[in-house]
């Protein structure tokens, strides 16, 4: 039976790896593929927003042109407002076409005669509308006539239509390119899925010949199992658990970190509203300024932006807190358990004794039955929880009487150890009972400083020594918080 199993092993791991290798071969394809599809995608915007920038660029200078010539035959001082909107955008649209192929050598080398010849082209413009203006149309007329604005016009088109055209063929290239990898996906995934079926179909064979190999065996397998549902139950149910608490773990940082965001976002605005104010004033360039737009103007610079730097600052301030709250708790979850000896009555009465002034202040007591002297538990993570709940228990006594609180340690079970920590304080209301743990809430009035941490940390602390933590508490009359503990975390750990 044992040669049987080992065999079952060896074959059952083959077909495995074998499995896995064809599994990451498909994913590391489809990441190339989405690497690839992005850098094409990237690559095929570039190249269109070249040709739409030449074509806008020719259009610019088209316009001025259409102006002008406008202007001198019919000395129609509308069709200078074409020209004049032209030749603003005709150096804009210069300089993006100049940005859009810079790094590309076969366009970037065409760059200096365009620009020589658009000077050149915007001159003629220029010197044709003064003349016009001058009286001299006779002369602008004539200029125009002359074979140097065509050859201008000719030589410029020639050039832009050529940056239209490789950046089309560009077009072209990448969309080939981009098929042809979706072709090449396809024929590896469609081999992959079909050198998955066959490891399947081999592994259920192997596993049916296994089961029929146990079924000798299946009365002792049922003694073993006879609390296996009990126990697949429990865990279930610590699954579902802990799935809820990461759906509100989620939850609450995603809203938790929004809130700050949209502060900040907003006060984006508010600073762009006011900073045009200020520009305003400070940019008018000698022109004079309403009072309205001075008042404006210092109101931005002494209210509005301190104002919304302010709230910019709050809010990013708030948005690292909650950050290295979650650091905090992430780093504790992944410390090493160190199981050691733990005399549970000294790790209380050392406890207890750091919160003693505040407590012997109110004339308040703490009293210690401790029924289970030793555990074997990570001594760290313990005095972190116990600590807690006695700050809580100080921070949170009820004004009007003595804090009187009670620590009690009680077998539980064969494996178990329970700690019982009651105080006579303000007490939680019934709806609280589960939220208090969770990150970033708080329960009942908020006079007390705290970012929500405490109580979430102590149940992640809990549940990393492989317990739980609970509340039992009536609002006004006190809480007793539960905690159950492993009395052996090294057996825990081996496992």
């Amino acid at each position: 039976m044992s040669a049987t199993n080992a065999n079952f092993v060896r074959t059952t791991f083959l077909m495995l790896i074998v499995g896995t290798i064809v599994l990451i071969g498909i994913i590391l394809s489809s990441l190339w593929l989405v690497d690839r599809s992005q850098a094409t995608f990237a690559y095929i915007i570039h190249e269109r927003d070249i040709r739409r920038a030449s074509a806008d660029l020719l259009q610019t200078i088209v316009d001025a042109e259409t102006g002008q010539r406008g202007f001198m035959l019919t000395q129609d001082e509308s069709f200078l407002d074409v020209y004049e909107k032209a030749m603003t955008h005709v150096r804009e649209n210069l300089s993006r076409v100049a940005d859009l192929v810079r790094g590309k050598p076969i366009k970037e080398e065409k760059m200096p005669t365009l620009r020589r010849l658009i000077e050149s082209k915007l001159e003629e413009l220029t010197h044709t509308v003064a003349l016009t203006r001058q009286g001299r149309e006779e002369e602008a007329i004539e200029l125009t006539r002359s074979e140097l604005g065509r050859e201008l016009m000719d030589q410029i088109r020639e050039i832009l239509d050529f940056f239209r055209a490789q950046s089309d063929i560009n077009v072209d290239n990448g969309i080939a390119e981009q098929l042809e990898a979706n072709s090449r996906l396809q024929w590896f995934m469609i081999g992959g899925g079909i050198a998955i079926l066959a490891v399947m179909g081999g592994a259920i064979a192997i596993i049916t010949q296994h089961v029929q190999a146990l079924s000798t065996a299946r009365r002792e397998v049922e003694a073993l199992n006879a609390g296996l549902e009990d126990r697949v139950n429990e865990r279930t149910e610590d699954l579902m658990r802990a799935n809820q608490e990461i759906q509100r773990f989620a939850y609450i940082v995603t809203h938790d970190l929004r809130a700050p965001l949209v502060n900040v976002m907003g006060f984006t605005a508010e600073l762009d509203t006011s900073l045009k104010a200020l520009q305003a004033y400070v940019l008018a360039d000698g022109e004079k300024l309403s009072e309205d737009q001075i008042k404006e103007a210092r109101l931005a610079a002494s209210e509005d932006l301190p104002e919304a730097i302010g709230f910019i600052r709050s809010s990013t301030k708030k948005m690292d807190g909650l950050i290295n709250a979650i650091l905090k708790i992430s780093r504790d979850g992944r410390r090493p358990l160190k199981p050691e000896r733990v005399e549970l009555k000294g790790m209380l009465e050392a406890t207890s004794a750091s919160v003693h002034h505040q407590i012997s202040q109110s004339e308040g007591s703490v009293e210690l039955d401790v029924r289970v002297p030793m555990i074997n538990t990570d001594r760290f993570s313990l005095e972190q929880i116990l600590g807690n709940l006695f700050d809580n228990a100080v921070k949170y006594k009820q004004a009007e009487r003595p804090l009187n609180l009670t620590v009690r340690v009680l077998p539980e079970g064969r494996n178990m150890v329970r700690i019982e920590v009651e105080d006579n304080g303000r007490g939680i209301a019934d709806e609280d009972h589960e939220r208090i743990f969770e990150l970033f809430r708080r329960s009942g009035q908020q006079d007390k400083s705290g970012e929500g941490i405490g109580l979430a940390h102590v149940r992640s602390l809990a549940r990393n020594l492989g317990g739980e933590i609970t509340v039992s508490s009536k609002l006004g009359s006190g809480s007793t918080f539960v905690l159950r503990l492993p009395s052996d975390l090294s057996r825990i750990v081996r496992s």
